[in-house]
């Protein structure tokens, strides 16, 4: 029963997202929610995880599509160091307050207020007020 109402929440989950939202933020959370859900929960949690990680790649998009490279090589630009983090680089992980240095992002590229980047193990990130990273800009 439980596996059946999950297999049908994830489904119409996955139908409601539009079409034109298949942009990298929604195919890189599917990825990672899979990822997460089936490691929780087999096969069904892939699934649900998948769905729900599409939405939020969407609804998640701080730089839109067409700012991600140019923001890419802003930041090249400014050959700020890279913190090391011990781990591997996912959005939802918190950053500490200590030992690492976070930039204001220009308004050029339309992010809300609060959020900031930094470069950790060499990728850019976006971050919210509590250094969770929010974003990687890949």
């Amino acid at each position: 029963m439980t596996n059946k109402l999950l297999l049908t929440l994830a489904a119409a989950a996955a139908l409601a997202l539009p079409a034109a939202a298949q942009a990298q933020g929604t195919l890189r959370g599917a990825a990672e929610g899979a990822e997460v859900g089936a490691d929780a929960a087999g096969p069904i949690g892939g699934i649900v995880g998948g769905a729900v990680g599409a939405a939020t790649g969407t609804v998640g998009g701080i730089l839109g599509i067409d700012d991600r490279p140019r923001f890419r090589t802003y930041v090249r630009e400014r050959n700020v160091s890279s913190y090391s983090w011990g781990g591997p680089v996912r959005v939802g992980t918190v950053l500490p307050d200590d030992g690492v240095t976070y930039y204001e992002v220009p308004t050029e590229y339309r992010v809300r207020p609060g959020y900031r980047y930094t470069i950790v193990n060499e990728q850019p990130v976006l971050v919210d007020r509590g250094h969770r990273i929010v974003e990687i800009v890949d």
